[in-house]
């Protein structure tokens, strides 16, 4: 265990002159960064996102199979952030220029004290051209509702066709990444296509057509144990989704999916949840960054070879933990975590006490796969917990995540709706 240090202020003024903290992105990490941090007069926090609400991305996927509403899983920063001192800019950052301590953004300039990077992480494509020109990714709400206007369409315009290869191609999906973003999107189609699909498309009855799931790795959910690598798979096979393991998506052409095996599928659709890489920025040096082009920090989130700028979350690789060699899971509990941590430890910068090292609480790993079926290892594996009684803890886990209770309300309803009713009426195509 590090010994706890003190990192002294920015700029050398006196204790209690008060700090401004820039904070980018407004997800887990630097919503829990900027309601603790806040707390304290000594410091003026600005938070910047390109978007004007938070989401919750564990239930993107419901957003995009109907299931939920966008603004069930969403709440606006500004209302979020009344009587807190958390300043709101709806911005996007062009570059950082760290000698300055300036933040570049699209139609201005922006001082700090200190910089907090806790911006997340996008789709990662592995540089094929065709699946991201192609493929529907699923990393945030304009995604998720893409997938549901794509997937509502593709639906009429097989129900349309006479022609029934076409109609097979259109009624078969591939889902690239066979961890729980992929496993739940894979279980709730087969779901969607066993209990609603032909109530509402009774002229598709007897068509051929399936649900894949793909991955690299020998296992779905891989680093979850191995009972529930069985029951994951044993689950979506009884639903009639056909899984494909040791393989990777090499190629789509709106057509055909092609797998580094050889063989192809041929569908119109194919859903990438396969990969995700840092979101970076012009002025972090090359040599701070590190795996999946996260920022490089020590034991506080110090990035390296940078004063007084930070990382959390998806943005940030830790190395200095012997449990985490390769840095931490890029998961909503380390974000929280970690944003908790570093608020602690900008108070304590301010009262010049020592500094926290921070440390990660495996409170475990979950993924819901049907309607009745989720699976929950806790103590890092040693305790599985799988059928209903996971499902419940899944749902109370990610009901109280939401970041409000009008969130809560709305997602237990409908929630409640689709469980009793094994149906939904949120399958509506809005154009923007």
């Amino acid at each position: 265990m590090s010994t706890p240090k003190t990192i002294p202020t920015a700029t050398g003024n006196v204790q209690n002159a008060v700090k401004k903290i820039v904070i980018v992105g407004g997800g887990f990490a630097g919503i829990n960064l900027a309601e603790q941090v806040a707390k304290n007069k000594n410091y003026q926090v600005i938070l910047l996102d390109k978007n004007n609400y938070n989401y919750f991305p564990p239930l993107l996927y419901q957003v995009a199979t109907s299931f939920l509403d966008a603004s069930d899983i969403s709440y606006p920063f500004r209302k979020l952030f009344r009587n807190k001192r958390i300043s709101y800019r709806m911005a996007e950052v062009v570059k950082i220029d760290p000698a300055s301590q300036t933040v570049h953004l699209t139609d201005e300039e922006l001082k700090y004290d200190y910089l907090v990077f806790a911006s997340g992480a996008r789709i990662n494509f592995f540089g094929m051209e065709n699946v991201q020109r192609n493929a529907i990714p699923m990393k945030t709400i304009d995604d998720a509702l893409h997938m549901r206007n794509t997937l509502l369409q593709t639906m009429e315009e097989a129900a349309m066709t006479q022609d029934r290869e076409e109609r097979k191609k259109l009624l078969t999906i591939v889902v690239a990444g066979g961890g729980p973003t992929g496993v739940e999107i894979a279980g709730m189609l087969a779901e969607m296509k066993k209990n609603i699909f032909l109530k509402d498309y009774p002229e598709l009855k007897g068509t051929p057509g399936g649900i894949y799931i793909v991955d690299g790795g020998k296992n779905l959910l891989g680093p979850m144990s191995e009972k529930t690598h069985q029951e994951a798979y044993k689950v979506l096979t009884e639903l009639g989704v056909k899984v494909k393991l040791n393989t990777q998506v090499k190629d789509f052409d709106q057509h055909k999916v092609t797998l580094s095996t050889g063989e192809t599928i041929e569908a119109k659709t194919l859903i990438w949840a396969a990969g995700i890489t840092a979101n970076t920025f012009d002025g972090i040096p090359e040599t701070s960054l590190g795996i999946g082009r996260r920022m490089i920090t020590d034991e506080f989130n110090k990035v390296t070879g940078l004063d007084n700028v930070y990382a959390i979350g998806d943005a940030s690789v830790q190395i200095t933990d012997e449990r985490y060699p390769k840095g931490h899971p890029q998961l909503a509990q380390v974000a929280i975590q970690q944003g908790r941590n570093l608020a602690k430890n900008f108070i304590a910068m301010i009262k010049y006490k020592p500094l926290s090292p921070f440390h990660y609480f495996d409170k475990g790993d979950m993924a819901i796969i049907g309607r009745n079926k989720a699976v929950v290892d806790l103590f890092k594996n040693k305790l599985h917990i799988g059928g209903i009684m996971a499902l419940f803890m899944w749902l109370f886990i990610h009901l109280i995540s939401l970041v409000n209770y009008r969130n809560k309300l709305k997602t237990l309803y409908n929630w409640a709706t689709a469980y009793l009713s094994k149906d939904q009426s949120l399958r509506m195509i809005f154009r923007s």
